[in-house]
């Protein structure tokens, strides 16, 4: 993420939980060099939701949730339900 964007918190956490439209959730730690990476957590999440090759948005709802909307090839938004083997936290 560019440092841009970051300066809309009041300090850059540590961890982010990215919240999916299906109400699931994924902690992912961050990481700050010269720009501010969604590091620990990250790749499993990508991976599990087949999101490496699709676009994403991120939404900003709290400072330390990150809506994130899958689209797919054709720019359709993908659903995904939580799955248990996911490690995904239900939110409430």
């Amino acid at each position: 993420m560019p440092l841009e964007f970051m300066k809309h918190f009041p300090a850059i956490p540590t961890e982010f939980k990215l919240k999916t439209n299906t109400g699931c959730a994924w902690r992912v730690t961050v990481k700050v060099i010269n720009s501010v990476t969604l590091d620990q957590g990250w790749a499993t999440f990508a991976a599990v939701r087949e999101s490496m090759r699709y676009m994403l948005t991120f939404k900003l709802p709290t400072p330390n949730t990150v809506k994130l909307i899958v689209f797919n090839d054709e720019g359709v938004e993908v659903a995904t339900k939580c799955k248990e083997r996911d490690n995904t936290v239900k939110l409430a």
